[in-house]
């Protein structure tokens, strides 16, 4: 299904029953990362999942983007299916589209799943995604694919499970660059760790132990900023933690949801 929306169509895909659950996707991913979690959610939730502008089957205009364009467009897709509240996961970008989106339209979103993501990053860390921009522009996706899995991934892991890794891969390459370098401008911007007491609604905070793009003090750093919030930290996992451990980061939204939804 598409939806156009804050001048973009979306793509999105909706299952189950039940609350409305809206699941939002990493940088270079698109809605299929949460096969696994969608099927299992579905069962207690009507989840909706979609493609983030520049991402997968949604439409990608030339940037750049900013995480406040990316909240109006899930606005847009909300208002577009009637939705007046939701639940929200989001991972990586999507966290930090869950906590814009929070911000920017109180009352909306019930609770907050935050995986892998960052309420702020350094100054220092501008010129690395200036340089990832750079090198997209000039040589397409494939240089990233193979340093972006070594980030994603322990190496046990994707040396265990190819099977696993390969269709990652196949989202990053399949990432429409103007996507990839719009949303590249967004994500390094993001500055809201003092606001996030603002928030409100139950919020679980998920990292893997080994994540070295978003890592444990930066979940740390939401959870501490954000009071009444849960933090789960999962040992054998690095940045896509719902698919390295998908056991792990599956049990603790059962907790989560067994304790916040009737």
């Amino acid at each position: 299904m598409k939806i156009e929306t804050n001048g973009v169509q979306l793509h999105c895909a909706i299952e189950g029953e039940g609350p409305w659950l809206a699941m939002s996707h990493s940088l270079a991913c698109n809605l299929s990362m949460w096969d696994n979690e969608a099927r299992a959610l579905s069962k207690r939730f009507k989840v909706l999942r979609f493609d983030t502008r520049g991402h997968g089957q949604s439409g990608a205009p030339a940037g750049p983007y900013s995480l406040e364009m990316l909240a109006d467009d899930v606005k847009g897709l909300f208002d577009a299916l009637d939705i007046r509240a939701a639940h929200w996961v989001g991972l990586s970008m999507g966290g930090m589209i869950g906590q814009t989106f929070a911000l920017r339209y109180p009352g909306v979103l019930r609770s907050l799943v935050l995986a892998d993501t960052t309420s702020r990053y350094p100054k220092d860390a501008g010129p690395i995604w200036q340089d990832r921009i750079r090198l997209v522009e000039s040589q397409g996706m494939e240089p990233l694919v193979a340093p972006t899995l070594e980030r994603w991934f322990t190496e046990p892991f994707r040396k265990a499970h190819p099977e696993r890794v390969a269709p990652i891969a196949t989202a990053i390459r399949a990432t429409p660059v103007a996507g990839y370098v719009g949303c590249s401008h967004a994500i390094p911007k993001i500055d809201l760790t003092t606001r996030l007491k603002e928030i409100g609604v139950p919020t679980l905070v998920i990292v893997g132990e080994d994540d070295p793009g978003t890592p444990v003090a930066m979940a740390r750093e939401i959870h501490d900023a954000l009071p009444g919030s849960e933090l789960v930290v999962i040992p054998r996992a690095a940045h896509l933690a719902n698919v390295e451990q998908p056991e792990a980061f599956g049990a603790a939204l059962d907790r989560f949801y067994a304790r916040i939804v009737d």
